[in-house]
């Protein structure tokens, strides 16, 4: 006789090797859909969006400037592109936070997660990059739980805050692109400290102009606020990406990164009080579908391209 737990010869089961990767990857997903606590919380202590934004990015920037460094001179090409992507990125990330301060968490997330249609359109229309039939079909379905996700009469939310929530998935479809494109031969790391870093530098001037008040934190707990919103929506769950991603390839990565939506469901429902609508799910139900029919070559997020990994 020999325990559940024993093979027959004595030897302990084995837990297959994907399957902590893959845990790790739904860690960092969860972090990346928790942004909303963090950013409302701020948003209600009086600081800007554009601050909030400058903060998630600057402590990834700082701590991964070490790699940025190590680049040599073959790759000042790939620096200027990665910046500038990494701002329109950053910027795109106001619009995000602006969305969160009006209207529901779940709806915004729905908005965001339109990126891989920017990223087709984009990669269509600026380079000749004709969409196949199945990432077509993705779009559709994102498009079609755009537009279930999107207000009826009646409903609180206004068309600036649905344009807003569109900004950061137009910014991160245009930084997609730029990334899958002209950053070929980059570190994971540097790539990061330069998005990042680009972030900051696009972000700086907004941020110059906001008055004192709301720059810098004026008390612990938008000390903690901000703690969380740069290590654990940013720095952690990027560098969770970089180290499991590449074990588990990218199919598997974007199913296991598809929990970031469910997870803004979550908070928007416990942490907001914000009832879910049958439209909601509906469009959540969608995205999620789109994700499984969409090539990961053709969509896929910035740190799946981190990990540079061929399907």
């Amino acid at each position: 006789m020999f325990s559940p737990g024993m093979r027959r010869d004595s030897r302990p089961a084995r837990i297959p090797r994907a399957v902590p990767h893959t845990l790790f990857v739904v860690v960092a997903s969860i972090g990346f859909g928790t942004v909303p606590i963090f950013a409302r919380g701020l948003s209600d202590a009086g600081m800007s969006a554009p601050t909030i934004a400058f903060y998630r990015y600057l402590t990834a920037a700082l701590v991964l400037l070490p790699f940025l460094l190590r680049l040599g001179r073959e790759h000042r090409a790939a620096v200027a592109w990665g910046t500038g992507s990494g701002a329109v990125m950053g910027l795109g990330w106001i619009g995000y936070v602006s969305a969160l301060e009006a209207a529901p968490v779940a709806a915004v997330g729905v908005f965001y997660m339109s990126y891989p249609v920017f990223t087709l359109l984009i990669g269509w229309g600026v380079f000749g990059d004709r969409p196949g039939r199945r990432a077509a079909l993705g779009a559709a379905l994102i498009l079609a739980a755009v537009l279930a996700a999107a207000p009826s009469d009646g409903e609180p939310i206004s068309a600036w805050a649905i344009l807003a929530a569109l900004a950061a998935p137009f910014g991160f479809g245009c930084a997609i692109n730029v990334l899958t494109r002209k950053l070929a031969g980059v570190p994971p790391l540097s790539l990061m400290a330069i998005v990042s870093g680009g972030a900051v530098l696009g972000l700086s001037p907004l941020v110059v102009l906001v008055d004192g008040a709301g720059v810098l934190p004026s008390s612990v707990d938008e000390d903690v606020l901000i703690l969380g919103v740069t290590v654990a929506t940013a720095l952690l769950p990027q560098l969770l990406y970089v180290v499991h991603a590449p074990a588990i390839g990218p199919t598997r990565t974007a199913m296991a990164g598809s929990v970031e939506l469910p997870t803004m469901f979550a908070v928007g429902w416990l942490m907001f009080g914000e009832a879910l609508t049958f439209k909601q799910v509906a469009a959540g139900a969608l995205v999620l579908m789109a994700i499984v029919v969409t090539p990961t070559r053709r969509v896929q997020n910035v740190t799946s391209r981190l990990t540079d990994v061929p399907e």
